[in-house]
């Protein structure tokens, strides 16, 4: 069984808790998920099976979009509602436009600090065991990109966000940011996962629907082939002979226009019948494609 799953994931479950169950539900021990979820938050996740596992950095590469809480006037240590207290704050001036004026400063390329308490390895160290052991620590900022940042819905104290962002961005740390620089403070009260990738939440199905779906003998309706997570980038199409020096792990050369066209160093193959062959990188040095990784049936 080879294929991507768009699970829904419950809050309450590690990203590992639904990979184990998603092993027992298919008697099947080839299961990653891509891009992790926090127990607290819910929606999108991404399940690779079989094959399909060889795929998962590269989905988990790809943009992110959450539907995410706020809470003002509480500051936790953690960023979230699981943390300890550290600050509170009367919100009773804070009003929605002021909010909405402070959030085109989050838009676009910028350096984000990760939470202290996160699973950022320090010296082969979660970072959250080093914080909870109480050291002090300074985590170095990182580049994100988020894209969009609308507000869904505004009820004093809470306000609710749709946010679209690049892989690392973590919605914690732009809850505590934009608390800080309200001068109100915040925390992340609750945060679903609309899409990762190709895959949203409105196309999801939920663990009890993967169990009925495995009790009926119907799992492969709800399997998205391997090349669904590659879409964001171009796709060649191959004549016979080339074909098949690509299944061997051969370079070929020609379609330049795919890298040109979106500067883009990957690409996946099918041969002259559709089928799903490779994903391949662009070699400057040498104007070829190199095949990355083979996928033979």
């Amino acid at each position: 069984m080879d294929g991507i799953l768009n699970i829904n994931k419950p809050t309450g479950m590690t990203s590992h808790d639904v990979v184990a169950r998603v092993r027992k539900l298919l008697a099947q021990r080839r299961v990653g998920h891509a891009g992790t979820l926090d127990p607290a938050a819910s929606g999108v996740l991404p399940i690779c099976v079989g094959q399909a596992t060889r795929v998962a950095e590269y989905l988990s590469d790809s943009g992110k979009a959450y539907r995410a809480t706020l809470y003002f006037g509480i500051e936790t240590d953690t960023y979230d509602a699981e943390g300890t207290v550290v600050q509170t704050t009367t919100t009773t001036a804070l009003s929605r436009t002021y909010i909405e004026s402070l959030l085109p400063a989050f838009l676009g390329e910028q350096m984000q600090v990760p939470p202290r308490y996160s699973a950022i390895k320090l010296q082969g160290q979660p970072a959250y065991k080093r914080a909870r052991a109480g050291e002090e620590l300074a985590l170095a900022a990182r580049p994100v990109t988020i894209s969009h940042l609308d507000i869904l819905d505004w009820q004093p104290p809470q306000l609710t966000l749709e946010i679209e962002c690049s892989k690392g961005t973590y919605i914690r740390s732009l809850a505590h940011d934009l608390g800080e620089r309200s001068g109100y403070g915040a925390h992340l009260c609750a945060l679903v996962r609309t899409r990762s990738g190709p895959f949203r939440l409105a196309n999801s199905i939920t663990l009890e629907q993967l169990a009925e779906a495995a009790a009926q003998g119907t799992i492969g309706e709800n399997l998205y082939p391997a090349d669904k997570a590659l879409e964001q980038y171009p796709a060649l199409v191959l004549d016979e002979e080339t074909a098949a020096r690509v299944r061997h792990g051969n370079a070929f050369s020609g379609y330049r226009e795919a890298r040109d066209a979106g500067e883009q160093k990957l690409a996946r193959v099918y041969d002259d019948i559709g089928r799903f062959l490779a994903i391949a990188e662009w070699d400057a040095e040498r104007h070829m494609w190199q095949p990355v990784k083979v996928f033979v049936e």
